[in-house]
């Protein structure tokens, strides 16, 4: 059952509370973690009623949901910004680079090739975030720990400032904390500011440890309909 336009804004509210208090407590500026509401699986009216709440930033799994939502909630909502954070497939690179002010699963030299390819053929490049595979999980997207360092050298000599930072989703299970410090020291290794890292049920710790975006979903639009995993 879907969440009640009302009960969408309180968990917004909820969320943004729970965002500045861990800023605050990490010590850092106030406008340091920029949340990602995370409307996979959601219809577009679950998504206006956060846009009605304030909130512009969002993120999508699948290229193709993502067309069919936002591009009618932009016109309406022009400052809007949508992040693709799933793994993306090759034939889908064009639609994603027409639509997405974000990438965060840059992840392999194809679909770098791919998304430079589409970039030509659309004038435009969204940021992108390299997606590490922190647990070195064989059933997971991202680049494997020990490729990663060549692959973000690789990537931002190729696409410059568009290569914003990393992104990453630690095992579920595990305690993500040294996963959040990887990345972390990954991205300052090569003068990367933003980093991806936390979800509804750990965005806290990702916060302390230097997260500038959370992707949070479950908190804010509720469960999952039935047989779909993830935040």
């Amino acid at each position: 059952m879907e969440m009640a336009a009302t009960d969408i804004g309180e968990a917004l509210d909820e969320v943004r509370g729970q965002i500045e208090k861990a800023v605050q407590t990490a010590g850092r500026p106030s406008d340091a973690v920029t949340l990602v509401a995370v409307s996979k699986f959601h219809p577009a009216a679950a998504v206006e009623a956060a846009l009605r709440a304030g909130q512009r930033v969002f993120g999508e799994n699948r290229v193709q949901e993502a067309a069919e939502k936002f591009p009618r909630l932009r016109e309406q909502y022009p400052h809007l910004r949508l992040h693709l954070i799933g793994g993306l497939q090759t034939n889908k690179a064009r639609e994603a680079v027409r639509i997405a002010d974000m990438i965060e699963s840059l992840d392999r030299p194809t679909l770098s090739d791919a998304l430079a390819k589409a970039a030509d053929q659309e004038g435009r490049m969204p940021d992108l975030l390299v997606e590490v595979n922190t647990g070195d999980e064989p059933q997971k997207f991202g680049v494997p720990r020990e490729k990663a360092d060549e692959f973000i050298r690789q990537s931002r000599m190729r696409f410059g400032e568009q290569l914003r930072g990393l992104m990453c989703i630690p095992p579920a299970g595990e305690d993500p904390v040294p996963h959040f410090r990887f990345l972390r020291s990954l991205a300052d290794q090569h003068g990367l500011p933003v980093r991806s890292m936390g979800m509804s049920a750990d965005y806290p710790l990702a916060i302390a440890e230097g997260a500038t975006l959370v992707r949070v979903g479950t908190a804010i639009f509720g469960a999952r309909p039935a047989g779909v995993a993830g935040d």
